[in-house]
């Protein structure tokens, strides 16, 4: 017998939390599985069996080597195991080829395809079929004839593999390079269903004496945050423009294409994705900035014409496709209207990101005044979010509707065929995301917890998978978001880069130092970032292990988005929301859209949302919804402290107390006033000024 593992036997070796290494943190390694609602088990992963020489193997005794015999053979337990771990990622490797290259290029029946597309939860609806259909209804004891639309479901060919577009779509050769060096092999389920109905007629999927003429369609496109909707609708945008420019048989650029996203974050990572894509295919993206103009004839503008903050010749845009915030390029549409948008004639395709918030009071002017803005008859139409409310998806029809009529009277416009995709449940969180809600009972309550957070003390399974660096905090205003770095600002140590660690992101930073934060976060420089709603949506950190709602979200969307910024591509997060007895009334939307998650993801072992806690919740009526969702907890607004000053006090974020807070203040005022008094005197030559006298009113 082995004399080591006879010593051994009864050690049994633990590390504590701090010396686990950091590959086994979730922010390193391969992304996980890209598919949220097709993962298959992993094969040959069967439970390792002793047998009767086997000793304490477990404990790892096998892997060390005292003696460093290099040339010592391995056991023939050993060479089992590695066998047997072989042969079960070879079955892997097999599955994943199966399922990602199924039937290559072949066309698949309506039944295969019906099959594929329910078991990844995609479902594909025709919205504007032209065709009523004739339904009774029975009202009292008569029976009415009542014309209803229809609304049919759509089973296109599922791209199952990237593969396939070079061959069936005619994706050049240049582009499919691209998306290879990139890393992308298994499409999500998003690109799986949305890339057949944008690269395809759809004359192929849809009855051809209904669709019409259109050789594209308008597309709404509902699917979980990180999930891959940006490649979906670039890949379609090269490929589309690609041959635009080849039925030219031209050189000459003209935008064809407009992206709008809601925030300037979001619209630099779009264009940073859009330019791996189009790399090498003489497709050109471009931000729109400040100063830019989209025609020749107004870049030779006067010194005065020139937008503040600039400096230099005003320079013309030349680009294929434009990525642009709102209000920007309204604005830049706007002072270019006496040239009624010429330069913007030949965009036939505008995407909208985050779409639901596009279409909100807040950008919907700015954004159907581009949408609007545009003269193509050809135009089509992309939707895409997370999260997509009934209104927002009918606004989007009776726009398209309105804009088809006042186009009528210039010509005949092109009508398209309207889709709707839902990647599985509509408005619901990433599965992959672990959710908790801890309870705090004050804000001093939830600095502790956060704290605690930050220096975990337990590791047991109770506690849940611990929330390990870099993550995200989320709060309800700036000034809090500033608060709480402040409180937060020491608390990591000195020997693992202290306050370099954490930085806050809210808008009222210049562009120059929220780019600068944005890039350490990437860089994995900064570990805590602070911030405000600012980063809820669309902006993708893949190493993100966790998001904190240090303040609740104001509704279920927002709360949707906030968690979707970890779980991307596939990798597992952490969601933690930490609530105060303030919070509790405002908390019921939160708690059901975690209770759906945990259904969608079948946890059945009671450790999730409980049944009674949602009943024992209160429930907001409509118009207290509306205001908390545009004001959120007054408390914690300024508009709250005018209000309600005591209030306010309580919900401030700060570790000290009253009299301290009182006693700097009177410190800092005595300092400001000593500064005040030489600045006086020094500027009357050194004299002491004399009493003027109390102003009169």
């Amino acid at each position: 017998m082995d004399p080591l593992k006879l010593l051994s036997r009864s050690t049994k070796r633990s590390r504590p939390l701090s010396a686990i290494p950091s590959s086994s943190t979730l922010s390193n390694g391969q992304n996980g599985t890209p598919q949220s609602f097709n993962i298959k088990p992993k094969v040959g992963s069967k439970k390792r069996k002793r047998g009767p020489n086997d000793g304490s193997a477990a404990d790892g005794a096998d892997d060390l080597n005292f003696f460093g015999d290099s040339g010592s053979k391995p056991s023939s337990s050993k060479r089992k195991i590695e066998s047997d771990q072989a042969k079960g990622l070879a079955e892997d490797d097999a599955d994943q080829e199966d399922t990602g290259t199924l039937n290559g290029t072949q066309e698949l029946s309506e039944e295969e395809r019906r099959s594929i597309l329910k078991k990844h939860k995609l479902k594909i609806i025709w919205l504007n079929q032209p065709t009523p259909a004739t339904t009774e209804k029975r009202k009292g004891k008569e029976n009415i004839k009542v014309k209803k639309i229809e609304k049919p479901s759509v089973f296109p060919q599922p791209v199952q593999s990237f593969g396939e577009l070079r061959e069936r779509y005619n994706i050049s050769n240049r582009l499919a390079e691209n998306i290879h060096e990139q890393g992308y092999s298994v499409p999500t389920e998003v690109q799986l269903g949305s890339l057949p109905l944008l690269l395809q007629e759809p004359a192929k999927y849809l009855p051809g004496e209904l669709c019409g003429d259109s050789s594209h369609v308008d597309l709404l496109t509902v699917a979980p945050t990180g999930s891959g909707k940006t490649l979906a609708f670039m890949i379609p945008l090269v490929r589309n423009i690609q041959a635009i420019r080849r039925a030219k048989s031209t050189s000459t650029k003209s935008t064809s294409a407009i992206i709008l996203a809601p925030t300037k974050e979001l619209v630099g990572q779009i264009v940073n994705e859009g330019r791996k894509l189009a790399k090498g295919t003489g497709v050109q993206i471009t931000q729109v900035r400040k100063g830019m103009r989209l025609s020749e004839a107004d870049s030779e503008v006067q010194d005065s014409d020139v937008d503040e903050g600039t400096s230099g010749p005003v320079s013309t845009v030349k680009s294929d496709i434009l990525v642009s915030t709102p209000g920007l390029l309204q604005s830049i549409m706007e002072n270019e209207r006496a040239a009624e948008n010429e330069h913007l004639v030949d965009v036939k395709f505008l995407v909208l990101d985050e779409a639901d918030v596009l279409l909100d009071p807040l950008f919907r002017d700015q954004t159907l005044s581009i949408w609007n803005g545009l003269s193509n008859q050809e135009l089509r139409v992309s939707l895409w979010s997370a999260t997509m409310g009934s209104n927002i998806e009918e606004l989007a029809r009776s726009t398209i509707n309105d804009r088809r009529v006042n186009l009528e009277s210039k010509g005949s416009p092109v009508e398209a065929p309207l889709i709707r995709l839902v990647v599985g449940l509509k408005d619901s969180a990433v599965p992959n995301v672990q959710h908790k809600l801890i309870y705090a009972a004050t804000e001093q309550g939830k600095l502790m917890g956060l704290r605690q957070l930050l220096h975990p003390t337990t590791s047991t399974a109770e506690a849940g998978p611990p929330l390990r660096p870099p993550f995200l905090v989320f709060t309800q205003t700036i000034e809090r978001a500033v608060a709480l770095h402040s409180e937060l600002l020491y608390d990591i140590p000195a020997e693992a880069g202290g306050i370099n660690r954490i930085a806050v992101l809210h808008s009222d930073l210049s562009d120059s130092a929220r780019d600068l934060v944005m890039t350490r976060f990437r860089k994995g420089e900064i570990w805590v970032l602070i911030t405000t709603d600012l980063l809820s949506r669309g902006v993708d950190f893949r190493g993100v292990n966790g998001v904190v709602n240090y303040d609740i979200p104001t509704s279920s969307a927002a709360y949707v988005h906030r968690v979707g910024r970890a779980g991307r591509a596939g990798r597992d997060g952490v969601a933690i929301t930490l609530y105060s007895q303030e919070d509790v009334p405002y908390l019921k939307h939160v708690a059901n859209v975690v209770s759906m998650a945990e259904k969608q993801n079948g946890s059945t072992d009671g450790s999730g949302m409980q049944q009674w806690l949602l009943d024992a919740l209160p429930t907001l009526t409509k118009q207290d919804k509306q205001k908390f969702k545009k004001h959120g907890l007054e408390s914690r607004t300024s508009r709250g402290k005018e209000k309600n000053p005591k209030a306010s006090r309580k919900a401030r974020i700060s570790t000290k107390s009253g009299f301290a807070r009182k006693s700097e203040n009177n410190r800092k005022g005595a300092i400001q006033g000593s500064q005040r008094r030489a600045q006086a005197e020094a500027e009357n030559g050194g004299e002491e000024t004399d009493f003027g006298g109390f102003e009169q009113d």
